[in-house]
């Protein structure tokens, strides 16, 4: 089969949702709706997102719909039992989790620290959900005194261990992910992502360092990127992505820290020659940053930095791509608590040699999962189909 597309581009805006889902109430979600929230909180300028139609997905105060959008448009329903970054981005390529990843928002069950402490050797400190950044400059000093391991986690399903660097040497904080990754394997614990966090410094000037390592759950079925990648695609990860899928399906990874640099490595990625199939980018500062912290302002200044960069993404497509720019669950940072939110999430489909033609995109509807876009890029490489979805390709 002759592919239509040589290149598809997917960008996740991670938690960029788009307002509440049917059964966000089985979240305790409803009435969530983060970039609504935000237009009408602070006011959002994002005219390039406007211009491919973006106020033609939902109501957005400020942002009217236009009559000729750049792209097509629409949104997405998840059908996972979940609203984390892992359950979306795996029904993005094709996979639904009928069985969500377990959230701690009290710490973790003292028996699994009791089990934690017996294999490694060494006490635990913290338990709670906190920021990495303020866990250490609370405890960063009696960890140094005591040799105890910093233990943490977040809204999301991680298991994150914090060490100084001279105090617990990094291949023992290693091993002691991987106890902890054995131990969260077990039904009753089931945590997505266990993640070393090593930091140097002394009291009042401790700084993270660049040995994070991750030990992700692998998928739990084939996704579209597996199959991509056994046709002989490339499937190039930027951000995150490594580390969602565990590197399963993925040719290439590329870790990001910022927003600005996951655009950069993108951006770099698209001027390559070599590469048929898929670029696959998420852009984590909007959830990390500004979900979480229900920080309203700094999310506007996000996605409006997101918006001034998207010409650049835009003038460095070629004939023959498409570029995909969707979420993977919502984080509304005018609701309750700092977890994430029940929500449907936009999907912006552009075609930079329709949009040349000054064709109008086309609106593509409320699809019924994540998953059609995985069936859409199954189907524009002839590797589907996937067991679940709905290709859209028809109708670009």
């Amino acid at each position: 089969m002759k592919t239509r597309y040589a290149r598809i581009i997917v960008i996740v805006l991670d938690s960029v949702g788009i307002g509440a889902l049917p059964d966000a109430h089985d979240f305790g979600d409803v009435g969530a709706h983060t970039l609504g929230h935000i237009a009408e909180r602070a006011g959002l300028r994002v005219p390039h997102l406007a211009a491919l139609g973006l106020g033609n997905i939902a109501d957005l105060p400020g942002i009217p719909p236009t009559e000729h959008p750049r792209a097509h448009y629409g949104k997405m329903a998840e059908i996972s039992r979940g609203k984390d970054t892992t359950v979306g981005h795996w029904e993005l390529m094709g996979l639904k989790t009928d069985k969500p990843f377990r959230t701690y928002p009290n710490g973790f069950p003292e028996a699994l620290i009791r089990a934690f402490e017996q294999e490694t050797g060494r006490k635990v400190i913290g338990n709670i959900p906190a920021s990495g950044t303020e866990i250490i400059a609370r405890l960063g000093e009696e960890q140094m005194k005591t040799g105890a391991w910093i233990v943490y986690t977040s809204a999301d399903s991680v298991f994150q261990i914090a060490a100084h660097e001279d105090v617990i040497p990094l291949e023992e904080l290693y091993r002691a992910c991987e106890v902890a990754r054995r131990l969260t394997l077990h039904p009753e614990y089931m945590v997505g992502r266990v993640i070393a966090r090593p930091y140097v410094g002394r009291p009042g000037a401790f700084e993270r360092t660049p040995n994070r390592r991750d030990y992700s759950v692998e998928p739990h079925g084939e996704t579209v990127l597996v199959k991509l990648k056994s046709a002989g695609y490339r499937t190039i990860g930027v951000g995150k992505i490594g580390d969602i899928f565990a590197g399963v399906g993925l040719s290439e990874s590329h870790p990001t820290k910022s927003n600005d640099e996951g655009i950069d490595v993108t951006l770099r990625e698209l001027l390559r020659d070599d590469v048929r199939g898929l670029l696959f980018t998420n852009l984590v500062d909007f959830d990390s940053k500004y979900g979480h912290r229900r920080d309203v302002a700094g999310y506007k200044a996000a996605l409006e930095a997101f918006d001034r960069r998207l010409p650049e993404i835009l003038g460095a497509l070629r004939p023959g791509d498409l570029l995909v720019l969707t979420a993977d669950h919502g984080n509304d940072p005018t609701h309750h608590g700092t977890d994430h939110t029940r929500e449907y999430v936009p999907i912006l489909v552009y075609d930079p040699h329709r949009a040349v033609e000054g064709r109008s995109g086309r609106d593509l509807g409320v699809r019924e999962t994540f998953a059609d876009l995985a069936q859409t890029i199954a189907d524009n490489f002839g590797v589907g189909p996937m067991p679940m979805g709905t290709s859209f390709l028809p109708l670009l």
